[in-house]
Formats: C-alpha cells, sequence, structure tokens
C-alpha cells in the first residue's frame, strides 16, 4: 500500500543515503532481503508503473564486471535472486503470514469500497426517520437496498474469494478451490450428517475454505507428479474435488467450525471480560507487531468476524495506534528545530491521519525511539476508550478518521477514542522527549 519493495544482490550498491534525498520519499526499510522506499498510499502505484517497465530494458545484473551492458558471463537472474533470498531468509511461519497476507491483501479495495457503502446506509438511517421514506427506513427502500446489496457482496461471496485465492497462493488451481469453497456453503449441506449432527452451510467461515483450499492445492500438486499427462486433464481435477471434498464435509468444516468458534468467542470474551485493560494491550502492542509484519496473521480473524457476526470488534480497537503515532508525531513537529524532520512530518501527517501510518513509523518515531514508546503509550489510551463501549467495524482495510463510517453503532465514540490517541501520543512525548540530532 505505502512501500516499493525491491529484492537485491549486492546492498553495497545501494546508496541509501541517496535514495532518502529524494524528494517523495519519506523514509527507507533496509530489511534482510529487500529494501523497502516508503512513498505513501496512490504515489507508490505510479513509481511503480514507471519503474517497471525501466527494470525490464535493463540487461541482467552482473556482480563481478563493471560494465554489466556488455558482460555475458556470471550474469545473475533477477528471479533467481529473489527465491535465493527468500530461502536464506525466511521462516516457514514467515512464509505461511505472507501467504496468508496474499490472499486477504488482493480483497482490501472490496473490503473498502462495500464497508464504505455500509457505512453510507448506517449514516442515512441514524440521521433520519421513517416518515422521510414512507414509513420504513432507507435500507428498506429500492435505492436502500440496492446500496446494501452492494455494500455486502464482499461478505456474501467471501468464502468463494478466499478458496480461489488460496489455491492459487498455495500452488494449485484457483478455480478448484473456489468450487470447495461453494460447497462448504451449499445449502444442501443441511441434508448430511456429519457424526450424528446435520451439517452447516458455511459452518466454519474463512478457516474451513481456507484449510480445504490448502489441502487441494498440495494434492493437486501431488497427483499431477504421479499421473500420466495424457490422463491429468481430465483424473487430477476429477480426484482433487471428491478427495477434497469428502474430507472437506466430514473433517475440515468440523475442524473449521471449531477453531472459528474459538477465534469468535475468544475475541468477543477478551473485549466483553477484559474491558480497558485488553483494550489498552492490544493498542499498544499493535505498532511492534507491524514492525515485525506478524499483524498480517491478523487479517483472516477480522474477515471471519465480519463474516460469523457482522463486526470486527478488533479493528477499532487496533486502529487507535495509527492515531497515537499521529500525537507522538505531532509533538515531534511541535518541539524539533531539525527542519528535515519537520519536512518528513509535513510529507506524512495527512496520510497518518487517514490511517496510514507506515511513513511516520519508519521516517519519524522509530529512528527517534522514544516517541514510539509514546505513540504505543496514546494507542493504548485510545484502545482502552473504545474497547470499554465494544464498537464494532463492519469492514477492514482503512482505519484513522475514514474508520468512523465503518463502525456499525457508536461512530461519535470512536472519533472521541482517536482524540484521546492523539492527546496520549502528543503529551507522552512531551514528557518523554527525544534526541532529534540522530536524524542528520
Amino acid at each position: 500500500m505505502t512501500r516499493l519493495r525491491i529484492s537485491v544482490a549486492d546492498k553495497g550498491l545501494v546508496s541509501i543515503d541517496a535514495l532518502k534525498k529524494i524528494e517523495g520519499v519519506l523514509g527507507i526499510v533496509d530489511a534482510s532481503d529487500q529494501i523497502q522506499i516508503i512513498i505513501g498510499p496512490g504515489k507508490v502505484n505510479q513509481v511503480y508503473d514507471a519503474l517497471m517497465p525501466l527494470l525490464a530494458k535493463m540487461p541482467k545484473f552482473d556482480k563481478n564486471s563493471a560494465n554489466t551492458a556488455k558482460s555475458a558471463t556470471n550474469s545473475v537472474d533477477a528471479l533467481s535472486i529473489k527465491e535465493k533470498l527468500k530461502q536464506k531468509n525466511a521462516t516457514p511461519f514467515k512464509l505461511f503470514l505472507k501467504k496468508l497476507a496474499n490472499i486477504f491483501i488482493p480483497m482490501i479495495p472490496a473490503f473498502i469500497g462495500c464497508g464504505l457503502i455500509l457505512g453510507i446506509v448506517n449514516i442515512i438511517i441514524k440521521s433520519t426517520s421513517p416518515e422521510m421514506f414512507g414509513g420504513v427506513t432507507f435500507d428498506k427502500t429500492t435505492l436502500g437496498a440496492i446500496f446494501k446489496m452492494i455494500g455486502s457482496g464482499i461478505t456474501f461471496g467471501l468464502a468463494l474469494f478466499v478458496g480461489l485465492n488460496a489455491s492459487k497462493e498455495f500452488g494449485g488451481t484457483p478455480i478448484l478451490g473456489g468450487v470447495l469453497a461453494a460447497v462448504l456453503n451449499m445449502p444442501e449441506l443441511n441434508n448430511i450428517t456429519v457424526f450424528g449432527e446435520h451439517a452447516i452451510p458455511g459452518r466454519g467461515g474463512v478457516i474451513a475454505v481456507l484449510l480445504v483450499a490448502i489441502l487441494a492445492a498440495y494434492l493437486e500438486r501431488y497427483l499431477r507428479k504421479i499421473i500420466p499427462s495424457s490422463l491429468d486433464l481430465f483424473v487430477t481435477p476429477t480426484l482433487v474435488l471428491l478427495i477434497s471434498g469428502f474430507a472437506a464435509i466430514f473433517v475440515l468444516q468440523p475442524i473449521g467450525g471449531f477453531l472459528s468458534d474459538a477465534i469468535t468467542n475468544g475475541c468477543k470474551l477478551a473485549v466483553e471480560h477484559g474491558g480497558i485493560l485488553t483494550g489498552f494491550i492490544l493498542s499498544a502492542a499493535f505498532l511492534p507487531l507491524v514492525m515485525t509484519g506478524l499483524h498480517q496473521g491478523l487479517i483472516p480473524i477480522h474477515a471471519e468476524l465480519i463474516q460469523t457476526t457482522g463486526v470486527t470488534v478488533l479493528l477499532p480497537i487496533l486502529a487507535m495506534a495509527g492515531a497515537g503515532q499521529v500525537g507522538a508525531a505531532l509533538a515531534v513537529w511541535f518541539k524539533t528545530d531539525n527542519e528535515k524532520l519537520k519536512h518528513i512530518i509535513k510529507s506524512s501527517i495527512v496520510v497518518g491521519f487517514l490511517g496510514v501510518g507506515e511513513p511516520l513509523i519508519y521516517g519519524v518515531t522509530l529512528p527517534l525511539f522514544k516517541p514510539f514508546l509514546a505513540a504505543c503509550i496514546g494507542g493504548g489510551i485510545g484502545g482502552a476508550f473504545v474497547a470499554a463501549f465494544k464498537l464494532g467495524a463492519t469492514g477492514i482495510g482503512i482505519s484513522g478518521i475514514p474508520l468512523a463510517l465503518l463502525i456499525q453503532n457508536g461512530i461519535m465514540l470512536y472519533l472521541v477514542g482517536i482524540l484521546l490517541a492523539y492527546a496520549g501520543g502528543f503529551i507522552a512525548t512531551l514528557l518523554i522527549g527525544f534526541d532529534d540530532s540522530i536524524i542528520e
């Protein structure tokens, strides 16, 4: 969303300082296998589109030659570089989280669009009376019903989208994953008895779909190795659907249902009974989670909560972490005389208000460190307030002030929580202090 990620063979040839000086670059993350250039949402897509044709025209890289354009030996293919770096730096857990993210991230534009449409319907209902629409609420009118149908599109088709993407991500044929996801949601499941109980269409939600799509992908890859190529087109998809389908109905859907119930009930109990303490801990710990990339594992949890309960109670709490970041950055801007630092904050603060916190994390608070701790404290304060009122969001993909449109009940309470997080991050930064000379 915000970074241009480039895998490189020799970091010794990369000038981090020169990259930082480029106008529009908000920060650099020197990751183990990548150089990540933080540019910001929207603009990063334009830079990517401009860069790819240039890369396509370049000669293959040869770090042993001074003239790579003329060198025909020891050339290194870009894809092999990326794969070697992946193998060197990635753990199975990291790779699994990355695959999970790749399944759900393509759906985020739909979550945003659908969520905002439902938010508009919600606002119209709350700000109007039924008398204005012939005695019914807005969502019961023809126009309102259409709005609501479009807004519910991502939730209605979520299982199919997850099945397609999961199968593709784990090396299978996407449509087979989609078909198996459809099977788990068919009304006819009510006619089937599993261990003495009727199967429930849609039970296990995205968790059950993930399990069966992953199984089908691995099964398909194995069958293609042992089935003769002349029979592959007919035999492989048939066996994949039959074996995975039976496994899904009798094993994986019950397991998925158990895991889904555990996740849903666990989140509800944590928020309902943990109250402000749980809210503070979750929000205060979220920024470090973003740094490690572990926050990607929360995406399917948000999706599961939305599909099973209609809202995710975690997102409004976690969104407070970004607000604490904004408050800390504003305090730095208020107190510092460092013009470079002020320029970075000025370039990043608007997207910070909109819920994109990475430019502020890597460009301001994390390099200064103490403001990063203050941002966690500010986020915790906002998270505690939001958790106390058990607010839920009908969609994912956005944060900050725009997320207010997705709050099912208590939009004003959510905005008060953001203000508290701003204030908490701001005051904590002033109290803790910072050394801005490190920016130079």
